[in-house]
């Protein structure tokens, strides 16, 4: 037996795959930890797979004022679980048991309207709804989706509803690294064709084409807690934290469009990394037309092994409500993001002569114009804001910064009110002394060398906590050093 051979037997002896990490170009960028910006955002839409295509559907019934439409794969109508695990299994996955008819669940709706517990019906009415169920989907049932298609058409919804395609249980895309027919993680699927382009057409109207270069957005990793009710999102099965994506557009002024986007079952970040931000195919789409992408994540607890989210009562039985712990949680991450907000025009102008006064291997200092009329200014780092108080004069210097590295700044003025201005164009800093060195080696040994380390057959970046892929000699990642103990992919 050969040797590659032979060690490929005893890794699969082990449970180790030798597989490399991924095969499709990437379509997300390594995470910038930080918190959620606002951004000028026109229109909101929810997507979602599974569990998360039901409280995609929960989210848009709860807050029909909010989002404008919503793209589901494989999910069943509003509060068909009745606040009940059986029936949720047996009712609204497989058909075993009885469930309440659409009709019933649009009274439902109707009661909970005018109780204040979710928005007014009216706000449906005409929104777009894009629905997906595969033929070879067995996990939730044909006769459950045809209920919520029917649910949203006799609620006023443009109903678009794909049931022709041969896909198992998953999320559907060109990048998807499984079979058509598969139900299997990660649960995202290729069957040749491209329902993300039918979703967001049918949702947001004409689209250009997806990008087809690496992604020039930032991927920002940022703290649910700061989001959650109580500040704790473990308490509500919720991971510790979640993602979005912002294209260069978005975070240099653009108007632009959010998609919040929800994983299923057994697909959350602690368990399938960024398979889902990866192939699911709304990172290029998002490049090409001024959308952000948010990727909320729940996690496992006591009555949800599986990190759904909570579409059945686990957590609180107002799960599918206003009130719901969840719902909340998403609302006040999309707010943060810029939803809802009265698009105006900036108040201030751009502050004039932006310069770079001074450089050294760790920092950057800047100088600026006085706005007349501002009461403070931000500055943003490639795109992200980087003064967590406002700064109240004209200059700024930005510490803990990588050597050799050049970095993009911007300023904005902000008035007494709040509001931000138009930032200015970007200016350059390069830090003085030598970049970062990229060391390539396998998984195996970053951890002997202690540049990464391993939990649960997988590999994780020492410092920065990025999933490199399954812990064996075969899979191989590329590292850099930016400050003593942190690294990150290069």
């Amino acid at each position: 037996m050969k040797t590659r051979d032979l060690l490929v037997a005893v890794l699969a002896a082990v449970g180790i795959a030798a597989s490399t990490a991924g095969g499709a170009t990437a379509a997300v960028p390594a995470p910038t930890s930080g918190p959620l910006q606002r951004y000028d955002i026109g229109a909101t839409y929810v997507s979602g797979l599974s569990s998360g295509g039901f409280m995609a559907n929960q989210l848009h019934v709860a807050h029909s004022d909010l989002f404008d439409g919503a793209g589901i794969f494989s999910a069943g109508p509003y509060d068909c679980a009745q606040n009940s695990l059986n029936t949720a299994l047996y009712g609204c996955m497989d058909t075993f048991m009885a469930r309440k008819t659409p009709a019933q669940l649009e009274q439902l709706t109707r009661d909970r309207a005018a109780a204040g517990k979710v928005d007014p019906i009216s706000g449906l009415s005409g929104d777009k709804v894009w629905l997906f169920h595969g033929t070879n989907d067995t996990t939730v049932k044909a006769p459950v989706n045809d209920d919520l298609a029917t649910y949203y058409r006799d609620l006023g919804a443009d109903v678009v509803y794909d049931n022709a395609s041969a896909s198992g249980h998953a999320w559907v895309s060109p990048l998807g690294p499984n079979s058509c027919s598969s139900t299997s993680s990660p649960y995202i699927n290729n069957c040749g064709g491209d329902p993300v382009k039918a979703m967001l057409t049918h949702l947001m109207g004409p689209v250009h084409p997806a990008s087809s270069a690496a992604p020039t957005g930032r991927l920002v990793q940022f703290d649910q807690g700061a989001y959650v009710p109580g500040g704790d999102p473990a308490a509500i099965s919720m991971g510790a934290e979640g993602f979005a994506y912002v294209p260069r557009s978005c975070q240099d002024g653009a108007p632009c469009r959010l998609m919040v986007t929800l994983h299923g079952c057994y697909q959350y970040f602690g368990l399938v990394g960024n398979a889902l931000m990866d192939k699911a195919y709304l990172n290029e789409y998002a490049d090409t037309n001024d959308l952000i992408v948010l990727y909320p994540q729940a996690t496992t607890m006591t009555g949800n092994p599986r990190g759904c989210w909570d579409w059945w009562g686990y957590e609180s039985a107002d799960y599918a409500q206003k009130t719901g712990p969840q719902i909340t949680a998403v609302l006040n991450m999309a707010r943060a993001l810029g939803a809802g907000a009265a698009t105006t025009t900036p108040a201030l102008p751009a502050p004039t002569g932006l310069a770079v006064t001074a450089t050294t291997a760790t920092s950057a200092s800047l100088a600026w114009n006085a706005v007349q009329g501002a009461a403070s200014y931000d500055v943003y780092r490639d795109g992200a804001k980087v003064n967590a108080a406002p700064v109240t004069t004209t200059a700024y210097t930005d510490p803990g910064l990588t050597a050799g590295t050049a970095y993009a700044y911007a300023v904005a003025a902000v008035d007494p009110t709040g509001t931000t201005g138009t930032r200015t164009a970007p200016v350059t800093a390069t830090t003085t002394g030598a970049a970062a060195t990229c060391v390539t080696a396998s998984n195996y040994a970053h951890t002997l060398a202690g540049r990464a380390h391993q939990t649960g057959g997988y590999t994780y970046a020492n410092g920065s906590e990025q999933n490199l892929g399954l812990w064996n000699v075969l899979v191989t990642s590329t590292l850099k050093q930016t400050s003593p103990g942190y690294w990150v992919k290069c």
